[in-house]
């Protein structure tokens, strides 16, 4: 919404009319601070804003509807100077702000982590191939063998941080976009959980669903890995479901169209302990698990303008990949 000197709304555009549930011909022409319950607060706060230039931010901005429950909102006022207009003022439902907040720090926290990976992974690459090659020619030397399986040891345990190492680092290569649609993706995760784990997946899809753009094979990865953890878990019952979004905020970006897959069990949960960091690598709540398996999905989500939520308690586990459709 577009605010003039004296703080009357002079312009709302077609979100503004939705949120506040008004025309913009309603909307146009009366004073902002008459929308909402904190008035002398925000009417401070928008001086400030008009006199200094000060972005101002409020999470408890109440929108007040004449015979229906308020509706809180955040509120961002930015001073401007066009057209004869002086502030700029953005609302948001808050849960959603809350969501924007969440996603941006995310991506930022997985581009650190991407960072320290790839790194971590190369300076213990080096020393494992002499490590493998040492204890090789060290069990030639030995008549003993009781003694080679202690060689047999380090090698094959040299492998399996090799094939971590090498897991590590797969992600960093551009997406090999092609149009295809999410449930041939979802399809073939199904049936690769039913022949790994037994377990059938019940399905829950939106036909109306369109086709994207993106990497088969790595967003086949990512599906898998969340729902590998489920069946991981104990889950018995998990539900592939997919709906469309329309006018979403990813990101930071606004698109007119997303889709939605939705990864539901109904295992333990993620363990509250945990849940800030479960898209960070080398943390799992499965005892022996790498903590890889979310990180990559989360990379792999990332590469395609997308994000992965959940939402986590015992009996009931949401995982969401959003993927925009651009």
């Amino acid at each position: 919404m577009v605010l003039d000197d004296e703080f009357v709304v002079r312009y709302a555009n077609p979100a503004a009319e939705n949120l506040l549930t008004a025309g913009a011909r309603n909307l146009i022409g009366q004073p902002f601070l008459g929308l909402f319950a904190e008035r002398s607060e925000l009417e401070r706060s928008l001086e400030e804003a008009r006199v200094i230039h000060w972005d101002y931010s409020a999470r408890n901005v109440t929108y007040v509807r004449t015979g229906r429950e308020p509706v809180p909102l955040s509120c961002t006022v930015t001073r401007i100077d066009a057209f004869g207009a002086a502030l700029l003022a953005e609302l948001r439902p808050i849960e959603q702000q809350l969501r924007i907040e969440r996603e941006a720090r995310i991506e930022s926290e997985q581009q650190a982590n991407r960072e320290l990976i790839r790194n971590l992974a190369h300076e213990i690459k080096n020393p494992l191939g002499g490590l493998r090659g040492s204890a090789q020619l060290l069990e030639r030397e030995l008549e003993r063998r009781e003694l080679r399986e202690y060689t047999q040891v380090i090698i094959k345990e040299a492998d399996r941080l090799q094939a971590l190492m090498d897991r590590m680092l797969t992600p960093h290569r551009a997406p090999r976009l092609e149009p295809l649609g999410v449930h041939e993706v979802l399809e073939r995760v199904r049936s690769l959980v039913r022949a790994e784990f037994g377990i059938e997946i019940a399905r829950d899809y939106d036909p109306s669903l369109p086709e994207i753009m993106g990497d088969r094979e790595q967003l086949i990865q990512a599906v898998l890995n969340v729902a590998r953890n489920a069946a991981q878990a104990g889950s018995q019952n998990v539900v592939f479901r997919t709906r469309v979004l329309r006018q979403i905020t990813i990101l930071k970006q606004r698109h007119r169209l997303a889709l939605e897959l939705q990864v539901i069990d109904d295992g333990p949960g993620v363990p509250e302990e945990i849940q800030d960091r479960i898209f960070n690598p080398l943390v799992s709540g499965r005892e022996g698990g790498t903590g890889l398996g979310l990180s990559l999905a989360q990379t792999f989500v990332h590469y395609h303008h997308g994000v992965i939520e959940f939402e986590s308690r015992p009996g009931r586990t949401i995982f969401r990949i959003l993927l925009p459709r651009t």
